[in-house]
């Protein structure tokens, strides 16, 4: 059985949005296209209060993709973002849904941030993903949307870790930057993931 995951396909990160990632609306078709092929398909969110420490407006002095210690963890800060409730935080219109079986919210914590849709950065809390996904028995994922290098990336990487065969789809995903996406596609091949 194989299931497809959809990453954070919200207009934050899409043209015109807090978090754009360049050129991210042109993988919606893709995904639309796609998604009839799979056993199950589910979709992930960023769901973030306002007052979520990955965001540079918490911090006095900090700007936007400047880097602190976070509780610990090495933290990237962004621009506000899919703030819950907030139009930037909703799913686009263009994705087709019908498909879609569930939906796992993320960082919902404001003290960690979560790119995975299995877990949290540190690794404290999991959204439920893993056990929903093996309660359906599947066995292989395949991993698509916002953004490669990040959420993508993460999201697949833990997949791995859960005993899943896991893919990151090259056609259904773009990098916010494509140098490091570059980097950890090779981390991902090399502890077993595939690019479709």
């Amino acid at each position: 059985m194989k299931a497809l995951i959809i990453v954070d396909i919200q207009y934050d990160f899409l043209p015109g949005g807090s978090l754009a990632v360049a050129k991210g609306d042109e993988i919606i078709p893709v995904i639309n296209q796609i998604q009839p092929h799979y056993d199950l398909v589910v979709a992930t969110q960023d769901w973030h209060p306002a007052d979520h420490q990955s965001f540079a407006s918490q911090h006095v002095g900090k700007a936007v993709f400047d880097q602190i210690d976070l509780d610990g963890a090495e933290q990237v800060l962004w621009p506000d973002h899919c703030v819950q409730q907030s139009p930037g935080a909703e799913i686009a219109d263009l994705l087709d849904t019908r498909h879609i079986e569930a939906i796992f919210r993320k960082g919902m914590d404001p003290c960690v941030d979560s790119y995975s849709g299995f877990y949290d950065n540190g690794r404290r809390k999991h959204t439920g993903l893993s056990g929903y996904l093996k309660d359906r028995h599947i066995e292989e994922v395949h991993v698509c949307g916002l953004a490669a290098d990040f959420c993508v990336f993460y999201t697949a990487m833990d997949a791995l870790q859960e005993g899943f065969s896991s893919a990151i789809i090259s056609k259904a995903t773009k990098a916010i930057d494509k140098g490091s996406f570059m980097e950890k596609k090779d981390i991902f091949i090399k502890h077993g993931g595939q690019l479709l």
